[in-house]
């Protein structure tokens, strides 16, 4: 899927909202990249590793996108008044985390490798902040996905069998669902895709589509918020 630059409709989307900390590129867009990595968890989480790389892991304690990150992995929009208290939510939730920096390499300054575990789970999502509160996830579990979360986007993983995405794409215009973008990535034995969608939908409709569709082992809704 391809990716461009990020489309801003409004001075106030470049400026971003008013949060904790001097930045929306280290605030506001780090809580959306830890809110997208608990809703890819699906589960409560119970330990975060997060790898900052760039400007992120210069500055990540005084600009408070430490602080950010937690919010977001805790389940806190860019809104919410607790942003500040983030790390003694943590504790009280029972949430382990640490804070680590890796070489940038070739990826935009503020990224930023999430590994978060719940239960018998973990997910990996390497993801940065783009600027006004506006993120991209470059990599999903080590699958090259890119996606913002602005829209409803259901990311899946499936049997890497013949059919999966005729399928699924087929249930969504009987329904009534347009697709905005779809890519689909395959490992030897399994596969996963994302789909970005232009319309609401509730979470019985992810129910349906795990009946409909056998061979889909897991389906998450995210938005960012």
């Amino acid at each position: 899927m391809g990716s461009g630059p990020a489309k801003y409709q409004s001075a106030y989307e470049i400026i971003g909202p008013v949060m904790v900390g001097p930045s929306s590129s280290h605030t506001a867009g780090a809580v959306r990249i830890g809110n997208i990595a608990r809703q890819l968890l699906n589960k409560n989480p119970i330990y975060v590793k997060f790898s900052l790389m760039g400007s992120f892991a210069e500055t990540y304690q005084g600009h408070g996108t430490d602080l950010a990150l937690l919010a977001g992995v805790l389940g806190l929009s860019t809104m919410d008044d607790g942003i500040p208290n983030a790390k003694k939510i943590a504790e009280e939730n029972g949430l382990q985390y640490e804070f680590t920096k890796r070489v940038h390499g070739s990826y935009h300054p503020n990224t930023v490798l999430v590994e978060l575990t719940g239960g018998a789970r973990t997910v990996k999502v390497l993801a940065s902040s783009l600027g006004g509160g506006k993120v991209e996830v470059q990599e999903f579990d080590e699958y090259p996905f890119k996606f913002s979360g602005e829209r409803p986007t259901l990311v899946i993983r499936h049997s890497n069998q013949k059919g999966v995405i005729a399928e699924l794409s087929d249930i969504l215009y009987q329904k009534g669902i347009n697709i905005a973008r779809m890519a689909n990535e395959r490992s030897k034995i399994n596969g996963a895709a994302v789909c970005e969608i232009d319309n609401i939908i509730e979470d019985t409709f992810l129910s349906l589509l795990k009946r409909e569709i056998p061979i889909i082992d897991e389906i998450v809704l995210v938005q960012t918020k």
